[in-house]
């Protein structure tokens, strides 16, 4: 294996493994907040057994997410010193805010966790207050450094050296706020669901029935919302990387060639040898219309594209089909599951075909998660930093990165292990005659 693909394995691994704790740290915290308020309206103890172990499951996964979020950054500086000379530069400060707002998160968990008995309830519900907004943040301003690798905006290269003329440039770009809404509604309908996914599971094994509903109905309605929200902000960032990024937009739909009245295709497989989408179902006109508002609108294809720049096409359509059909999905079972709960009002109990539905739907949010950072990243490849520095550039000369790799791989598997058995042991059901039932 060479160095390259070594490298690019091995982000694509840590990434992967990272974004779900990420997303559960900007996620499970509204859940905390909602469950913990209902508790300060009802008096329920059940609510707050809930509460509890929310929050040790939300203590767990920050940890393991801090865990593969250092080996992250590590990874970033060794094994892309080029990309880090130039981001560092430019864009270092929001790394740096970044990391303010993890420490507040991380300060204010301690406080959460072992504030139970010691803060009076108002307070120790707003500590899960700071925890939710903290960890939107935290993404947020992440997401500014990725908005600028896609658009890389206040600097200029004077050789090989960087000079910032505005370190704020990216912030005033409606691309990060497209993206930033577009992730953050993403962890929470990734969340939403597999909370409701799990106590659909516990609901149909006869398990906690008063205390599952209750969850279930928490979790739908965070998740209801953002899975009806996304394909809004879903549009107006697609048409932004229609505006910016038109190699992208092309393989993200297939299209190879320039032209008027574009369909829509969903599904269908790219050849790029034969510069086609077969086995697509097309709209006509439907990509000109999403695009520019306008059916006869001019599409530009993957023709317009020296081929050396092209994206993996093939992997960017599948991913983008997988993001937008499981994104239907969630919102058709949204949907499904409100109408049934207004149908029945205060005598609302889901049906089995309705809860092997959210069982289903359990992991579907973290694979669209998933599929649509693959549409982010590798549509913007062959670029690390679009237009500026080619990631076979940005990658280091140093031997040894392979070994590097599989270490890394065993670190992850290490830690998926260690989290699913900590999760299984944290659900099992409490004793009896035990208070705590967290």
């Amino acid at each position: 294996m060479d160095t390259l693909t070594a490298a690019r394995l091995q982000m694509t691994v840590s990434l992967a493994f990272h974004m779900v704790f990420a997303a559960i740290g900007i996620g499970l915290p509204l859940l905390l907040v909602l469950v913990e308020g209902r508790y300060l309206r009802t008096g329920q103890q059940q609510d707050l057994d809930l509460a509890k172990r929310w929050a040790k499951v939300t203590g767990l996964l920050f940890a393991v997410g801090a865990i593969s979020g250092t080996a992250l950054a590590f990874e970033l500086g060794l094994l892309w010193p080029r990309y880090m000379e130039i981001t560092g530069a430019v864009v270092g400060h929001i790394f740096g805010l970044e990391g303010y707002a993890f420490f507040l998160e991380a300060i204010f968990i301690g406080l959460y966790l072992y504030g139970w008995d010691r803060l009076s309830p108002r307070a120790h519900w707003w500590c899960g207050v700071v925890i939710a907004v903290s960890g939107m943040v935290s993404g947020i301003l992440v997401l500014g450094v990725n908005a600028w690798m896609q658009l890389p905006v206040g600097f200029e290269l004077d050789g090989s050296r960087v000079v910032v003329s505005d370190p704020i440039a990216i912030f005033k770009q409606a691309g990060w706020f497209y993206m930033a809404v577009h992730s953050t509604l993403a962890c929470y309908t990734s969340v939403a669901f597999a909370v409701a996914g799990y106590y659909a599971f516990t609901s149909l094994r006869g398990r906690n029935g008063v205390q599952s509903l209750t969850a279930m109905n928490i979790a739908m309605a965070v998740g209801a919302v953002a899975a009806l929200l996304q394909p809004v902000s879903g549009d107006f960032l697609a048409k932004f990387v229609f505006q910016t990024q038109p190699a992208k937009f092309a393989a993200m739909e297939g299209q190879f060639e320039t032209q008027a009245r574009a369909p829509l295709r969903i599904g269908g497989w790219p050849d790029t040898e034969a510069r086609r989408t077969d086995w697509a179902i097309e709209l006509p006109g439907g990509l000109s219309f999403l695009a520019a508002h306008d059916m006869n609108a001019v599409v530009p294809g993957l023709d317009q594209v020296p081929e050396t720049d092209w994206p993996n096409v093939e992997l960017t359509h599948l991913s983008f089909q997988i993001m937008v059909g499981i994104g239907v999905y969630l919102m058709l079972l949204s949907v499904w599951y409100w109408f049934a709960r207004y149908r029945q009002g205060s005598a609302f109990a889901p049906s089995r075909l309705l809860l092997w539905a959210l069982v289903i739907s359990a992991p579907l949010g973290f694979i669209a998660l998933e599929a649509g950072w693959m549409v982010t990243e590798v549509g913007r490849q062959p670029w690390v930093i679009n237009g500026v520095l080619r990631t076979e550039d940005a990658v280091t000369t140093a031997d040894g990165v392979p070994a590097v790799f599989y270490l890394f791989t065993a670190l992850y598997v290490t830690l998926t292990i260690t989290v699913l058995v900590l999760l299984r042991r944290m659900a099992r059901p409490p004793q009896s005659g035990t208070r705590d039932a967290a």
